[in-house]
């Protein structure tokens, strides 16, 4: 039995993985899964739970009781609730980031998106997709851009200064790169793909031609 196709993006804060793999899941016919998503429905639920973000052990353990589910494209849904507006939030988003590195969290996730991924063909989008959860993804994309690009990009979304999205980015990245849980890192055999100069439907033409490309010349499932 031929497994699900999966499409693997990662790539660091701001570089427009969360629009791109939408759209390009959407063209496709895949399932969309925000991994990101899924760390900021932890830390809204640990903030809620008045759980210290330090303490790895309760971390994990919501994690493995939590019921991520993704409704069409656009909802998030947390133990049955819809929470999508409520992960979006400056405080929520800056929990995440912390609960991201915790092991057993990444873990437990992991598992999760696995499962997700045996069950339908899925665009994926996150730090360690290509690397850690889909290290045989058919296709592997690590999606970057200029980091002042990125945060402009971000300050637009979210309306904060530009110089402070910089400077949270900057600190998010190293924290990414250094974690000693899945990195973020390129896969050594992930298409490069620099969005600083293209536009939204110019980087997804792009993955496009790749995924066309990757499973259509025998190395798909």
């Amino acid at each position: 039995m031929r497994k699900p196709v999966i499409v693997a993006i990662d790539g660091p804060a701001g570089a427009g993985k969360s629009t791109i793999a939408r759209s390009v899941a959407r063209k496709l016919g895949f399932t969309y899964i925000d991994s990101g998503a899924m760390f900021r429905a932890i830390a809204l639920w640990a903030m809620r739970a008045n759980v210290d973000l330090d303490d790895l052990h309760k971390l994990e353990q919501l994690a493995r009781e939590a019921r991520i589910e993704f409704d069409g494209d656009s909802r998030v849904l947390l133990n049955g609730e819809d929470v999508t507006a409520e992960i979006r939030e400056p405080e929520v988003s800056k929990a995440a980031s912390k609960v991201s590195i915790a092991p057993g969290v990444r873990r437990a996730l992991r598992e999760e998106q696995r499962r997700i991924g045996s069950l339908q063909p899925v665009v994926m989008e996150g730090r360690d997709i290509g690397t850690v959860v889909f290290p045989d993804a058919d296709v592997k994309i690590y999606l970057d851009a200029d980091p002042e690009i990125r945060a402009g990009r971000r300050a637009q979304e979210t309306g904060a200064a530009v110089s402070e999205i910089a400077r949270e980015m900057e600190e998010r990245d190293q924290r990414d790169r250094t974690r000693s849980e899945a990195p973020l890192t390129q896969a050594p055999d992930a298409e490069y793909i620099d969005s600083t100069e293209l536009s939204p439907e110019e980087v997804e033409e792009a993955i496009l031609r790749v995924v066309r490309a990757r499973t259509s010349n025998g190395q798909g499932h």
